[in-house]
C-alpha cells in the first residue's frame, strides 16, 4: 500500500466493513480531487454539494458523489480531458479503477462513473481477511461525478487545502452559497417514494453552524428550475412558509431511514420529527443587502 494512503486510512478506525467501504470511498473521491487539481480543473469549476461538506468542512456523514458547479456557463463544456487525469491519478497510488462519462442527453449536467470491483480495491487498502470474507461476490464500487455546466448566478466561492495524499487548493462554494443550494434541493427534489434525508441532515448541520443563505442565489436556482417566476422577489418569509409546508408534508422515518448508513452516531437523528425541522426555520437568518 503506498505511504500517503496507509496514513490517510489511520483517521478512518475501521471496525468493520462498513466502516472500510466509506474509508475506501473517501480515499478515491480526495484522489479525484487531486487529479482533477492537477489538470487545472478547478480554474475552471468550484466543489459543492454534500461530499464537499465532509471533505473540506467536516459534515459528519460520509457521502457518495462528487458535485461540481462551472464558475461560468459553458453547455459544451467536455469532462472527458478530465477524466484522463483522474484515471492517471488513481492508478499512481495504486487503485485499479474505470472513469466512463455518462452521454449527456438533453441536460445540463455532464456525468462520468468511477467503477471498480471492491474486493481489489481492499486489497490495495491491505483490508484484514475476515473483513472481506463477508463482502458479496462481485460487489462494486461506483462514485458518480457531474458538473453543472449551466449554474444559476449569484454565487461565490472559496479555496480550501486539503493535505492528504499531498497539500493541494480546492475552489469550492462559500457556505452561504452552499446552503441555497441545499434549501432548493429540499424544496425542489423530485424522489417520489424515496426521501432523500440526506439533505434534512445537512440542513441541520448548516443551522447548527450559523451559517447564513444567501437569498439571491437561491431565488437564481429557483426561476432556473421553474420553481419560481422571474420578476418576483422571493423574501425571507415568503421562503420560510415553503419551507414549513415542505417539512409538514415530509415522511421523516423515511428521511432517517435514507441517512442511517451514512452516520456512524445513530442516535444524532433520533430527535428527528415534524416540530424538531419547523423549530429550527425559525433559526435561519439572511444575507443582507439582497437585492
Amino acid at each position: 500500500m503506498h505511504d500517503s494512503i496507509s496514513l490517510m486510512l489511520e483517521k478512518y478506525r475501521c471496525q468493520n466493513l462498513d466502516d472500510y467501504t466509506n474509508a475506501l470511498k473517501e480515499i478515491i473521491q480526495e484522489i479525484v480531487l487531486l487529479g482533477l487539481w492537477r489538470a487545472k480543473f478547478f480554474d475552471k469549476a468550484a466543489f459543492y454539494g454534500g461530499t464537499s461538506l465532509r471533505i473540506l468542512y467536516g459534515l459528519n456523514r460520509f457521502s457518495e458523489d462528487l458535485d461540481f458547479s462551472l464558475l461560468e456557463p459553458d453547455l459544451t463544456f467536455d469532462l472527458q480531458r478530465y477524466n484522463k487525469a483522474v484515471q492517471k491519478e488513481l492508478e499512481a497510488f495504486g487503485f485499479e479503477l474505470e472513469v466512463i462519462s455518462k452521454q449527456k442527453i438533453q441536460t445540463q449536467i455532464v456525468s462520468a462513473f468511477i467503477k471498480a470491483d471492491t474486493k481489489i480495491q481492499f486489497l490495495t487498502l491491505n483490508v484484514p481477511g475476515p473483513f472481506l470474507r463477508f463482502l458479496p461476490k462481485g460487489q462494486k464500487l461506483k462514485i458518480k461525478m457531474e458538473v453543472d455546466t449551466n449554474p444559476p448566478p449569484k454565487f461565490k466561492t472559496e479555496a480550501k487545502t486539503l493535505l492528504q495524499p499531498i497539500p493541494f487548493s480546492i475552489n469550492t462554494y462559500c457556505l452561504e452559497d452552499s446552503l441555497a443550494g441545499k434549501i432548493h434541493a429540499m424544496l425542489c427534489r423530485q424522489w417520489e417514494l424515496r426521501v432523500k434525508g440526506r439533505d434534512w441532515y445537512d440542513f441541520v448541520w448548516f443551522i447548527s453552524r450559523n451559517v447564513v443563505v444567501n437569498l439571491n442565489h437561491l431565488e437564481q436556482r429557483l426561476i432556473q428550475s421553474g420553481h419560481w417566476e422571474k420578476n418576483k422577489r422571493l423574501t425571507e418569509e415568503v421562503l420560510k412558509r415553503m419551507i414549513r409546508e415542505k417539512i409538514e408534508s415530509l415522511d421523516v422515518e423515511k428521511a432517517k431511514h435514507d441517512v442511517q448508513i451514512f452516520l456512524r452516531d445513530k442516535d444524532s437523528i433520533k430527535i428527528w420529527s415534524h416540530a424538531f425541522f419547523l423549530g429550527l426555520v425559525d433559526k435561519l437568518t439572511f444575507m443582507v443587502n439582497q437585492h
